[in-house]
């Protein structure tokens, strides 16, 4: 076992010393040690459960033989976060949490692992662990929150950023603004739409790491406790049989990821995720290949932001297995991938059932023949840049009109509040990539604040920054390069104009190449004052939109 190095033999005495000091007994210490990183925090809604979900992954290791020990993990909460400085860390989280856990996981060699995350980079940063550490490992995640109603209508955490921008325009009075901010989170989970956090947690079933129903087992359901039992017996099993990440994280795995992530219409973040886990597992992945599944793969799921159904009705339907099963059903599901199952994700895939054909489309009721989410590319973003397609109005697929120009999301936000931006402008937010912010904040304030004032109808918003899954409308985020590493979105000034056009892949800036070439000879970066320590650092290593916003090695 990979955890005598730290307890077998005469020189390890003092380390069980250490141990029994802690309250293991020599029973104990004879088993397995598996490892369970727990992200809970009294700060996020999404994780305020997670020690009960720790506790069921414990029950289930010490049933099959192994002793539990379990760590922390921080966490940013995206929301609390969002539209101050605040963000520029939730990104940079995503590495300190991949570092943190295999500091944990070395310094005390473990022989498996059970991750107990629930939210945006939490996940994802816990995967590249994973996949670094190659140890046998379970995801559980915290689960879902449940939608709530105000009005009659259903309302999530997108319900009440998209309040700001009614409010500013007067359509919203204050008793309907109250109850919206009372009631749009109803308890503990993950935000209730397909955002970034659902998003990854039904990527984990995707890909394999997670057990059936991980990604929409509602957090307050018993079956959620269940899940979580099930995984401290799976990782014993996964144990025994010496089944790890890398085996589980392949080319093809890696295909069905994004064919499910295409066909959920999940959030524009998830690119940037799935390239920076594929980076970790040493597998080749770029734009090009995304955007090819894009077209081979029908959107069949229209969830919150882009329609009114939230992570709970899907659950309800038949979960991801029942999206999965109907991939297959068009060929698109590369069956012989393992899971943490120890069987294959075809095997999944047969036992589901779509209980709901009308949320779980098929191929020939589908939104769209391709998939949720689309990469663009052209003079403004030569490198690629995102768009969750699946959530822009028919109306705003093609767009062409005047930049209006900030080099901030603050200021963006605060000239939509003063009503300053007009129906057909397209809204540039620059340095605000992960260079440049540094960070790359979402963007979800000034995004909500259009949908809300009902602008994502006529206004577009690009940046080299990023959107929350809870984002809507004629959003391009990730243009790459970005402004600080000198890209053309840095040269745009007020009024150029820019034409989007969604179907045919293009952002284009309309401004001649002498002129261009005259902007870039006078150019100079804005770099942003920031305090000394870990924006720092980042700023130095950091990677392109493009390739993940990885951090160098060296």
């Amino acid at each position: 076992m990979r955890s005598d190095l730290m307890k077998a033999g005469l020189t390890r005495l003092p380390h069980r010393s250490l141990f029994k000091a802690a309250g293991l007994t020599d029973e104990e210490l004879a088993r397995p040690i598996v490892g369970i990183v727990n992200a809970q925090n009294d700060v996020i809604p999404g994780h305020v459960h997670l020690d009960s979900l720790c506790e069921a992954v414990k029950a289930g290791v010490l049933a099959h033989g192994g002793t539990p020990l379990a760590f922390p993990s921080i966490g940013v909460c995206d929301g609390i976060a969002m539209g101050h400085a605040g963000m520029r860390y939730s990104l940079v989280s995503r590495e300190h949490i991949a570092d943190s856990v295999e500091i944990m996981a070395t310094a005390h060699p473990f022989d498996a692992l059970v991750f107990i995350p629930n939210c945006d980079k939490i996940i994802p940063g816990m995967i590249m662990a994973a996949l670094r550490l190659d140890l046998p490992s379970v995801f559980v995640s915290g689960g879902p929150m449940l939608p709530s109603y105000s009005g009659g209508r259903k309302i999530t955490l997108s319900s009440a950023f998209e309040a700001v921008g009614a409010a500013a325009v007067g359509s919203m009075s204050q008793e309907d603004l109250a109850e919206i901010e009372d009631k749009a989170c109803p308890g503990c989970g993950s935000c209730a739409g397909m955002f970034t956090a659902n998003s990854m947690n039904c990527m984990l079933e995707a890909v394999g790491l997670g057990l059936p129903g991980n990604g929409t087992v509602p957090a307050v359901a018993a079956g959620r406790v269940r899940l979580a039992k099930e995984a401290g017996k799976q990782v014993m099993e996964l144990l025994r049989r010496d089944i790890r990440p890398r085996a589980i994280v392949t080319p093809e795995s890696i295909r069905n990821v994004l064919a499910a992530d295409m066909a959920l219409g999940c959030s524009s973040n998830t690119v940037l995720h799935v390239l920076a886990i594929a980076h970790e597992a040493g597998l080749k992945l770029d734009l090009a290949t995304i955007n090819q599944v894009s077209r081979e793969t029908p959107h069949l799921v229209r969830l919150s932001p882009a329609g009114d159904a939230a992570l709970a009705d899907l659950d309800r339907a038949g979960g991801v297995s029942a999206v999965l099963r109907e991939l297959d059903k068009e060929g698109l599901l590369n069956r012989g991938c393992i899971t943490v199952t120890g069987g294959t994700i075809g095997e999944t895939a047969d036992r589901a059932k779509n209980l709901d054909p009308e949320l779980i489309r098929s191929k020939g009721t589908a939104y769209s023949p391709d998939g949720g989410l689309a990469i663009l590319w052209g003079n403004l973003a030569p490198d690629g840049a995102v768009v969750k397609k699946g959530a822009v109005l028919p109306e705003m697929m093609t767009h062409s009109g005047p930049a209006r120009v900030f080099d901030s999301e603050e200021d963006c936000t605060q000239s939509l509040l003063d009503r300053k931006i007009n129906p057909g402008d397209v809204i540039v937010i620059r340095y605000e990539g992960p260079k440049g912010g540094p960070g790359m904040k979402e963007m979800l304030t000034p995004t909500a604040t259009l949908a809300g004032m009902g602008l994502d109808k006529t206004v577009a918003l690009v940046t080299d920054g990023r959107f929350s899954g809870a984002s809507r409308g004629a959003s391009i985020g990730h243009v790459s390069p970005e402004a600080a590493s000198g890209g053309l979105i840095g040269l745009v000034r007020e009024g150029d104009i820019i034409a989007i056009d969604i179907p045919r892949n293009t952002l284009e800036l309309k401004v001649d190449q002498a002129e261009i070439d005259a902007r870039r000879a006078a150019w100079k970066p804005l770099v942003k004052e920031i305090p000394k320590g870990v924006l720092s650092r980042y700023r130095k290593i950091v990677t392109s939109a493009s390739t993940g916003a990885v951090l160098l090695d060296d």
